[in-house]
């Protein structure tokens, strides 16, 4: 019988880290969790650490904590990486190929595939991740899966996800120091996309939009293949400062606000006396015995400018790639800022295009939280690597080139 192998995966967010651990046998579907953790994030900066060791605590906390729950020992974890230095860029390689017969090979597509990545950059910052959205065989573009054809020149026309490079080695640093090796750093935007998307929506055309804290991550698919990717420094953790600036309280109440009465302003159409309704709570402020008291319409106004400016961000970047109100399977909302009341009809009316909440596709067992979503997506990653080293056994670069054209 196949031991089941044990898949960690660790999301180092702006407003939490969150670790899960399941078990999967080979071969199987199911899978069983064994310990989830969660714990408010210091020393994380929009997406990015800036302490490593109180990062490095926290982590070896909640560890320790998913080992006593499940009586499992974890040695390692698929873990994301994001924030606003995540950026996207195209390029295209040109091999000739090598064999005989003129089949093109395993070998010529790794060739093409590093070609491709051969491009000047600066120094201080690396590629994580290569996609290749089409290959082009004798001048004859949009093939998917070249291996096998026959042919003379091959190109490969791909889009390269990077980073600043101290933030990865600072990343990598924090989750050595907290005793677990490293099994792959997985951009946010492909952790969440992997988990909410489906192949269908991938083909067709769509955009995951991940609202966490600090930032909101953006992948476009078309095709099949990821075609844009990028990260806005704007999250739901700005909601809440807005409303502690300009309702004057402080940051727990400011968020316990947004919580329990945060809607978006598009619902109170027609319904202006609701909307105009006082609301009165109690601050957490012990210094002072005062009530705040704020009407439900301006507090959808103040989240309303918030959200606004993310999707206006949205809209810029699908209009540089030629994509704004252009992508039949539309929007995908996960993220802890996705659970905001209102937020798909405010999506919908400015991005012009369907929108839906996404949660992780296959995971029934487990609740369907949005802000679990990059978890999810680390937590597939695993699944496939751990069956790709177990079934296939190949060297560490032909692992990378099957894992590319895994969809």
């Amino acid at each position: 019988m196949a031991k089941p192998f044990i898949i960690t995966a660790l999301d180092i967010g702006s407003g939490c880290v969150k670790i899960l651990s399941v078990s999967k046998k080979p071969g199987e579907e199911d899978f069983e969790i064994l310990g989830y953790g969660e714990e408010v994030s210091l020393g994380v900066r929009k997406g990015v650490v800036i302490d490593a060791s109180k990062v490095a605590e926290t982590i070896s906390s909640l560890v320790k904590k998913v080992e006593e729950d499940s009586g499992q020992k974890i040695d390692s974890v698929y873990a994301s990486i994001g924030g606003g230095h995540i950026f996207s860029a195209s390029s295209r390689g040109l091999v000739s190929v090598s064999r005989a017969d003129r089949k093109i090979s395993e070998e010529d597509i790794y060739r093409v595939l590093q070609a491709a990545q051969t491009i000047s950059m600066p120094s201080n910052k690396e590629i994580i991740q290569s996609f290749p959205k089409e290959f082009i065989v004798d001048g004859e573009g949009g093939i998917k899966d070249a291996l096998g054809m026959e042919g003379v020149r091959l190109e490969a026309d791909v889009l390269m996800l990077g980073c600043f490079s101290p933030y990865l080695r600072n990343s990598s640093k924090t989750i050595v120091n907290s005793g677990l090796q490293i099994n792959d750093l997985v951009p946010t935007p492909l952790a969440s996309s992997r988990a909410v998307l489906t192949s269908r929506e991938k083909e067709l055309g769509a955009c995951v939009l991940d609202i966490g804290a600090g930032t909101t991550s953006m992948a476009v698919f078309e095709e099949g293949s990821l075609i844009h990717a990028a990260v806005f420094p704007v999250g739901s953790g700005h909601i809440t400062n807005d409303i502690a600036v300009c309702l004057k309280t402080d940051i727990d109440t400011a968020e316990k606000i947004k919580k329990e009465y945060g809607i978006c302003r598009n619902l109170f159409q027609g319904k202006k006396d609701k909307g105009e309704k006082k609301i009165k709570i109690e601050s957490s402020d012990e210094e002072t015995e005062e009530s705040l008291v704020f009407s439900k319409k301006m507090l959808a106004e103040i989240i309303e400018a918030r959200v606004s400016e993310i999707f206006d961000l949205t809209n810029k970047e699908l209009k540089n790639i030629s994509r704004q109100a252009r992508l039949p399977a539309g929007i995908v909302l996960t993220g802890g800022g996705a659970k905001v009341p209102g937020i798909r009809e405010l999506a919908k009316k400015e991005l012009e295009l369907p929108v839906r909440i996404g949660t992780a596709l296959g995971f029934a067992n487990f609740k369907g939280d949005p802000s679990l979503s990059t978890l999810y997506g680390l937590i597939l990653e695993g699944i496939e690597g751990g069956e790709v080293s177990l079934g296939l056994r190949k060297s560490s670069w032909l692992k990378r080139l099957v894992k590319i054209f895994i969809p």
